[in-house]
């Protein structure tokens, strides 16, 4: 009898500040594709966005009292203690070094994050590495699925799904190189919305969990200044 292959997912973002969507995202996709783990990776200094308005360490801690009492998703703080520029690359090639090479790693991304995927470093290296699992909405279309006289045939990424794209039971059998879609009905909230709130003297309550608002509060953060982009 074949030895089951062992299933590790990183799910990666800033989490400035964690909240419900990520965490509801992030069990469903453990839950419903069987992953051994699903380990929820806050970054350093990320390039594709400006800088986070706390710090790493700050948001790493909101991310452990998100996550206190939850054993099926865990904390991965590598990113921070490597420090210098967040490249997703560089912490697959750490992470398929200590796992070897038949341990199938999954990606976890949404729709927005696959869409910018070539401006990524190192972009083509990703799939030699992991996996990437995507996060889409009901009823959005990828890069090369646009109805005819759309231009998504001609977008960096389509070949890429043309060539790679597969089914769950792949992310079992195989260690990387596959990229499966997951449509998914996601809870409508963003970081953005949440540093707004704050930042405007509301309430960002039941968006986030109780725990981390009250770190919010002891810390006074976000109240200073309102910073955009992220989710």
């Amino acid at each position: 009898m074949a030895t089951k292959r062992q299933t590790i997912a990183l799910f990666g973002g800033t989490f400035d500040p964690v909240h419900f969507g990520h965490l509801r995202m992030a069990l469903e996709l453990r839950q419903a594709l069987g992953f051994d783990e699903m380990r929820l990776l806050p970054s350093h200094q990320p390039r594709h966005r400006q800088s986070p308005g706390v710090s790493s360490q700050q948001r790493s801690e909101m991310l452990a009292l998100a996550l206190a009492g939850c054993s099926e998703l865990q904390l991965d703080e590598r990113e921070l203690h490597r420090g210098g520029d967040t490249f997703t690359v560089d912490t697959l090639e750490e992470l398929r070094a200590e796992l070897g090479p038949q341990v199938s790693i999954s990606f976890c991304m949404g729709l927005d994050s696959l869409l910018n995927l070539h401006l990524w470093h190192r972009w083509q290296r990703l799939l030699e590495l992991a996996h990437l699992v995507v996060v889409t909405r009901p009823g959005w279309h990828l890069p090369g699925e646009e109805k005819q006289g759309e231009q998504g045939e001609h977008h960096p990424l389509a070949e890429l799904l043309k060539y790679h794209r597969a089914e769950v039971a792949d992310l079992h059998d195989r260690p990387h190189g596959c990229l499966v879609v997951r449509e998914q009905t996601l809870l409508p909230i963003s970081a953005t919305q949440i540093r707004q709130l704050l930042g405007s003297g509301q309430s960002p309550r039941f968006l986030l969990p109780a725990t981390v608002l009250q770190y919010i509060e002891d810390h006074q953060l976000y109240i200073e200044s309102v910073a955009t982009g992220g989710q």
